[in-house]
């Protein structure tokens, strides 16, 4: 990596993408074609390139805006490359960019990357942002030793911040430790740094993790005596996400009208924790609520369907989720098969398994890719109902679907339904009737043992073999991520 050049050049390449101008109307959404990739193909540096040929201004801080947006979805790999194409372009690159970077490559490839990037730093880009983003990284694996060291090492530098306080708070939290939060919370106060509304917050679920519920509340007063201006919407949605937990429903639900007082039209994000913790609270009323104010102020995205879909079928709100599923379907621009999963896994658990084959049949003719995962539904159901033909049949489905690069073999999960069957059922010939699948279908005797004996050495710690829930949408900070 050519530092000195990135530090120093650049901007004759910013001034030559910024010199084309276009109405809005005529300039693609360059973000929503980043985040598509994984649907149409092609890579992010074609992409960027063929944008640039195509005679379109980019700047600099709309691919950082798009790199914060991946980011936010998870697309990791994506945005470690916008990254690096903007380093192969010698782009400048700011300190917080480098930050970024390292986390990007701790999430892509590892610590150990992590780490070997960092010390390939030049010494003006090993400062507290780089430093702050290794700490977050060994937090975030609860490599306890290497974080307090590391901490250490901050702390002489003059690199300690808040920030740095609050990922060791996420740590403690992580690694089960949360009586040591409060610790770090007095040696904050006693060396004068700030609080963030962050901090608070992990301290209010340090007290919830002990079942101080009077302690969460004095956090609270604290933060509204002291630092009044930090309040905001995740904070009501981190103590409703708490008094959910504990089942006091009242207070929940306080919470969250104080909630929606604070939210912003175009703030989906904070409506989607509001449909999970009022599902939370089992107040269906205010889930359909919510839901019709979302759509009635900020554009609705596949993921606020999938948020509002998984929350019904949460509820076993059948007649809703349906009229959901369908409104999805007559109006998506990108076909998303993680909706199509809700929606059948919701049938079969209402036993609707004719509903459930017309909407994978559905879907089967609008994805573009194949609907492995759906599969397996349908054999861990018919398996479950003693189907076994039917349990098979979807597996000759799955596996005729394997074609050329596609890989699939079944799941954990799947090798326990089927395994769970012979075992009730003693039928031998049925266990050799799949190998003779598995084996025509390339997987050989071999193989199936090894499958076999993966999946009784993992059943009970493997969590992959735990049904795929929805998550409940609240804001309360995931240190367990």
């Amino acid at each position: 990596m050519n530092h000195s050049r990135l530090i120093s050049g650049g901007g004759w390449l910013l001034r030559r993408l910024c010199t084309e101008t276009q109405s809005p109307a005529k300039k693609e959404n360059l973000y929503r074609m980043l985040s598509a990739l994984d649907m149409t193909g092609g890579s992010v540096l074609e992409t960027l390139d063929n944008y640039i040929k195509q005679g379109k201004a980019i700047r600099k801080t709309e691919l950082e805006r798009c790199v914060e947006q991946l980011r936010k979805y998870r697309q990791f790999q994506h945005a470690l490359e916008i990254i690096e194409w903007m380093e192969m372009r010698k782009i400048n690159f700011s300190w917080n960019n480098y930050a970024v970077q390292l986390d990007l490559v701790s999430k892509t490839k590892g610590v150990v990357a992590a780490e070997k990037f960092f010390s390939g730093l030049p010494p003006p880009a090993k400062n507290k942002y780089t430093y702050g983003a290794l700490l977050n990284c060994y937090c975030k694996e609860m490599m306890k030793d290497k974080a307090l060291s590391h901490f250490e090492k901050m702390d002489e530098l003059g690199y300690v911040t808040s920030l740095a306080f609050n990922n060791l708070m996420s740590l403690y939290m992580r690694i089960g430790e949360p009586q040591k939060v409060p610790e770090l919370v007095a040696l904050m106060k006693s060396r004068s740094v700030p609080f963030s509304s962050f901090t608070y917050h992990v301290w209010m679920n340090s007290c919830a993790y002990s079942n101080d519920l009077d302690g969460v509340e004095r956090v609270y007063e604290e933060m509204k005596t002291k630092d009044k201006d930090k309040i905001g919407w995740q904070t009501y949605s981190n103590l409703a996400a708490i008094y959910v937990k504990v089942k006091d429903f009242e207070k929940a639900e306080r919470m969250l009208k104080m909630l929606e007082k604070q939210v912003k039209p175009r703030q989906r994000d904070a409506y989607h924790c509001l449909l999970g913790l009022y599902a939370g609270t089992g107040n269906l009323e205010e889930v359909h609520r919510v839901w019709n104010s979302l759509k009635s102020v900020s554009p609705v995205t596949n993921f606020s369907y999938l948020v509002v879909l998984s929350t019904l079928r949460r509820l076993n709100d059948i007649e809703g989720l349906t009229k959901c599923f369908k409104e999805w379907e007559a109006s998506c621009v990108s076909y998303d098969v993680r909706l199509v999963g809700v929606c059948v896994s919701a049938y079969l658990g209402q036993n609707m398994v004719e509903e459930a084959a017309l909407v994978f049949e559905g879907a089967s003719r609008r994805s573009k890719e194949p609907l492995f995962r759906i599969e397996e539904m349908f054999m861990i159901y018919f398996l479950e109902k003693r189907q076994l033909d039917a349990a098979v049949r979807h597996l000759k489905s799955a596996f005729s679907e394997v074609k050329g690069d596609t890989e699939w073999h079944p799941s954990p999960r799947v090798a326990g339904a089927f395994l769970k069957y012979y075992e009730e059922e003693t039928d031998v010939d049925a266990v050799d009737e799949l190998c003779k699948i598995l084996k025509a279908n390339k997987f050989d005797d071999s193989w199936t043992k090894t499958w076999i004996d993966a999946f009784k050495s993992s059943a009970e710690t493997d969590p992959r073999l735990k049904e795929d829930d929805p998550q409940d949408y609240h804001a309360q900070e995931n240190y367990t991520s």
